[in-house]
């Protein structure tokens, strides 16, 4: 392994990058995770580390290489993971038609496929296969599913996983589940940035810094985790919207529903303080994750647990979920209204209350928060639209302002605010 410190001088990063898998502290780890800014060396020495640790510890076996499509991973890993290699003493033997290389080093060879992991659909494609390892290449870009599955096929004994990844938003599943748990997951995390890399002289760190702002400058520059610019929302704040304690009583309580089967089902408790609207609670169901649909009569079952023995002023329900809706009346005694759905006419409403401090939200309503902060609109449109992703709790939210706050509110123009990327 010596014979890389031919390339040029590593960072103590690089370092940790290349050989972590040598030292005593980490052999009970089964990943690593790095993140952080473009142009720090991550793709290059995660790519050598983990080619490095499938030779010296495997023979015969098979890893895959993974990025967001197929081409994206011969070009930005393959290519020159092979020159490098090859500058090494490694043997490396390709068959680009069949998405795989071999690689040798003495009397060792494994097999390397390459996978891109694009959409839900990706999943399958790499079901099947026993793999002693994995490479995920900006793994924050490819579909929870496939990531999964990919990990899932890592059944050989030893076999590990190596993450790399750009930032993206702070409520990513990646970064909620992986980064922030690192050391439960025995994964060892390092974050990158450009001064991490010794190849790069100083004044080219200045002109990146230069050229860009907003969030690309925060993502890809500073290596921050951190929403986008265009939120529908901006004037949420954590600080100001949702408290850590809820009032002891409340005047009146109301429901939003927003119903799904495929989507996520979100339910919001609302309780009126001092003529402040508290979201007390919320349940939050997504089928895709868990694999299991439920039926109306099991989503009543768990409104009847959040509504608990509250006396409830209104239920109000996403107008097109007409089966929910009748399946409410018929079991519950409380008046069912179907809400608003003028989209525009709701987000206007919402952002108005948001800004008067008219509501508040537990700090237990995490997928209310979450959506908050990833709630956009959708940048490619030239007309006011919404990305239909994301918005389950933002739809009930809405329902339960346009309910609420209709008539008191004045317009409020949002869909102009902060759309600029």
């Amino acid at each position: 392994m010596m014979k890389m410190m031919q390339f040029k001088t590593f960072s103590a990063k690089q370092k940790l990058i290349l050989n972590w898998w040598t030292q005593e502290k980490y052999k009970n780890y089964y990943a690593i995770i790095c993140d952080g800014s473009i142009r720090s060396g991550k793709t290059v020495c995660m790519s050598l580390s983990f080619v490095f640790w499938a030779i010296f510890n495997f023979n015969n076996q098979i890893f895959a290489i993974c990025g967001k499509t197929i081409e994206s991973v011969k070009r930005n890993i393959i290519f020159s993971l092979s020159q490098n290699l090859k500058s090494l003493g490694f043997s490396c033997s390709s068959t680009m038609s069949k998405n795989h290389m071999d690689i040798s080093f003495k009397n060792k060879t494994n097999r390397f496929y390459f996978f891109g992991g694009n959409d839900e659909k990706s999943a399958s494609l790499i079901q099947g296969i026993t793999l002693a390892g994995v490479f995920l290449d900006e793994v924050v870009l490819m579909p929870r599913s496939f990531v999964e599955q990919a990990l899932a096929r890592c059944s050989v004994l030893n076999s590990k996983f190596f993450f790399n990844c750009n930032p993206q938003n702070p409520f990513h599943w990646f970064y909620t589940e992986w980064i922030q748990k690192a050391e439960k997951k025995h994964a060892l995390y390092i974050h990158m940035t450009m001064k991490d890399n010794p190849s790069l002289s100083k004044e080219i760190i200045k002109r990146y810094e230069k050229l860009y702002s907003g969030s690309f400058f925060d993502r890809f520059i500073k290596g921050i985790w951190t929403p986008v610019h265009g939120q529908i929302y901006p004037m949420f704040k954590q600080e100001k919207h949702v408290v850590k304690t809820l009032p002891s009583q409340f005047d009146e309580f109301i429901v939003s529903c927003d119903y799904g089967t495929l989507n996520p089902c979100s339910f919001g408790l609302w309780g009126k303080h001092n003529n402040i609207w508290f979201r007390i609670d919320e349940y939050y169901y997504e089928s895709r994750l868990t694999g299991v649909r439920k039926t109306d009569e099991e989503h009543l079952k768990e409104l009847k647990k959040l509504i608990q023995n509250r006396k409830i002023k209104a239920i109000i329900v996403d107008p097109s979920a007409a089966n929910f809706i009748e399946c409410i009346r018929k079991n519950l005694k409380f008046p069912v209204k179907k809400a608003s759905n003028d989209v525009l006419k709701g987000i206007n409403i919402v952002s108005d209350v948001l800004n008067k401090g008219l509501i508040k939200f537990s700090q237990n309503c995490k997928n209310s928060i979450k959506e908050f902060f990833l709630y956009q609109w959708n940048e490619n449109k030239n007309f006011d639209s919404v990305k239909k992703e994301n918005d389950h709790a933002m739809d009930d939210i809405r329902y339960f302002c346009s309910f609420v706050f209709s008539k008191s509110s004045k317009p409020f123009l949002a869909t102009s605010v902060n759309r600029k990327i």
